[in-house]
């Protein structure tokens, strides 16, 4: 069998379903062998940051490795700010490229480069097939890395004539890996002391969160203790309805001290911790305050902060087993634990309350302004949502009133924009709705954010992928001018100027025609009054449907 049949049977014998890329010469092997393997389905996408963004994004929704294909230097290089994204997101990718005739290689040609060194730094590994008989291995190699704990992209470089070259190795059998270590039962014990000695404990969850949802939810409440989330996430861990959810937390240490202040125990779980925009001296924990830490791997255990203990574990276990010495270390002692974790939960449940009426006076403000107010609109969104929609969010300046208003009750009701790069949200949704068919997903996605992968909408209507696209237009890069406001604070620039190169206008930006000219249907919404019209009917549409909504800018 030649190089290409034992790639294409690898993928196919790992359950790979999608290839998501952007064709190119190099490519010729894969795309002609696709004819003889339908069981792959090749995502077309216009640009390659579009295909690697929508496969980040099904990985991540779909917990199934997605492989990518680009198109050698150039089409890696575009496909690195996506790939950025996915590395933080620790996305199970495979990423492909083809790769010039080896023996080209010393001859320099057209498009050549060193596709493996490029790719290195944003992988957990790189690699070349230098002949066929290693197709085999690193196939097998570069998909179980990918989902190695912690998950994340490899990359693997294919020369055209590797492809076409004999081998006698078949793709290897893939097997059933165990990979979820218990934690350490010592290290239970001390951590279950500290949670019970707390006199306000506090959890901070990351995204490695996610598939310990219920575990994270028990133990709050079990102990009475406020969950925060991080600023920037891929999901929503916590039922964002639950009293003792908080939100996201801020981006430099000292507002992150602020929102933690009091808390003498922090739990964090399953994340960097902390990733931060803004210098500010300091530890982001309050003073005196104790940190637990719980990570599936040992790499980013008290990595950025000193903790008095830490597990590797997959943190179901590892929160089961707390859950479980914390009530064994219960039973025969007074009731003074429960009745301190009951008040902790009423005092978070009223608070709870009190910013659900701060948020509801905040929306009757400015319910009739137009342009839209960004609190109108989210209420005008959680109350068209079917019930088992998917929001993917990249909001960016909005976000706060999303996170404020919309109800995630399920840990895959959200997905967010991990890493930061914009242009994420119209990609990331095609790949949710490829891992989600029979669930309706919406796009919000801010217009300069948009304009960064607005290739999307052609790929939604190809593939007709019912996606929603809703566009957050107030002409303006808004988070740049916030930012600017912080950097003059900060750093002492004079404040009250203008802020250049940061609107977008003359022209102003046409989505509905940029829509409209890739296929997907579109419409303009200007006023409140017709909000709650127009998301009815885009979600009822049954194909691709884009609404350019008309929102407040920077006051």
């Amino acid at each position: 069998m030649r190089g290409k049949q034992v790639f294409m049977e690898g993928l196919i014998a790992h359950g790979v379903e999608y290839i998501f890329g952007n064709p190119g010469t190099t490519e010729s092997p894969i795309l002609d062998a696709l004819l003889d393997y339908p069981q792959l389905r090749y995502i077309v996408a216009l640009h390659e940051g579009v295909a690697l963004g929508a496969a980040s994004y099904y990985a991540q929704t779909s917990g199934k490795v997605a492989v990518v294909n680009v198109h050698v230097a150039p089409g890696l290089g575009n496909s690195l700010g996506m790939l950025y994204n996915a590395f933080k997101a620790r996305a199970p990718l495979v990423v492909t490229a083809g790769q010039q005739d080896t023996r080209l290689r010393l001859r320099g040609p057209v498009l050549g480069h060193d596709l493996v060194a490029m790719a290195a730094p944003l992988t957990k590994w790189s690699v070349q097939v230098e002949r066929a008989d290693e197709f085999a291995l690193i196939m097998h190699r570069a998909l179980k890395i990918a989902t190695d704990p912690p998950a994340g992209p490899v990359f693997v470089a294919l020369p055209i004539d590797v492809l076409e070259q004999e081998t006698d190795l078949a793709p290897f059998v893939p097997g059933r890996l165990y990979r979820a270590p218990e934690p350490d039962p010592a290290g239970v014990q001390a951590a279950a002391e500290l949670l019970r000695s707390a006199r306000r404990p506090a959890i901070v969850v990351g995204d490695d969160a996610v598939s310990a949802a219920a575990e994270v939810a028990a133990l709050a409440e079990q102990l009475g203790a406020a969950v925060w989330c991080e600023g920037i996430r891929a999901h929503q861990v916590m039922p964002t309805s639950h009293p003792n959810f908080r939100l996201g937390l801020p981006f430099d240490a000292v507002a992150i001290r602020a929102a933690l202040d009091g808390a003498d125990v922090v739990l964090l779980v399953g994340g960097p911790f902390f990733e931060e925009v803004w210098y500010a001296p300091g530890s982001p924990l309050p003073p005196g305050a104790a940190a637990i830490q719980v990570e599936s791997a040992p790499e980013r255990l008290a990595h950025n902060l000193p903790v008095s203990v830490g597990l590797v574990s997959h943190p179901r276990a590892a929160l089961a087993a707390l859950r479980a010495a914390i009530e064994r270390n219960e039973r025969g002692e007074s009731r003074a634990f429960r009745d301190a974790a009951a008040q902790r939960n009423a005092a978070l449940r009223a608070l709870k309350a009190q910013d659900a009426q701060a948020q509801r006076a905040r929306a009757a403000k400015r319910w009739d302004h137009a342009p839209i107010s960004v609190p109108r609109l989210m209420v005008e969104i959680e109350a068209a949502l079917p019930p088992d929609a998917i929001v993917v969010d990249e909001s960016i300046t909005a976000s706060i009133e999303l996170a404020r208003t919309v109800q995630f009750e399920r840990a895959g009701d959200y997905v967010g924009a991990r890493g930061g790069g914009i242009g994420q949200a119209l990609p990331g949704a095609l790949g949710v709705k490829l891992a989600q068919p029979d669930r309706p997903v919406v796009a919000l996605s801010g217009d300069g954010s948009a304009m960064y992968s607005i290739q999307a909408l052609w790929t939604a209507a190809h593939h007709d992928l019912a996606v929603v696209f809703v566009i957050l237009n107030n002409r303006e890069y808004r988070i740049l001018k916030h930012n600017m406001d912080t950097y003059r604070q900060r750093f002492g620039a004079k404040p009250d100027r203008a802020y250049p190169n940061m609107d977008l206008v003359a022209p102003d930006l046409g989505f509905v025609d940029l829509a409209r000219g890739m296929g997907v249907e579109a419409m303009r919404v200007a006023t409140p009054g017709e909000l709650r019209p127009a998301l009815e009917k885009a979600l009822g549409a049954g194909r691709p449907f884009l609404l350019d909504v008309a929102i407040e800018g920077r006051a």
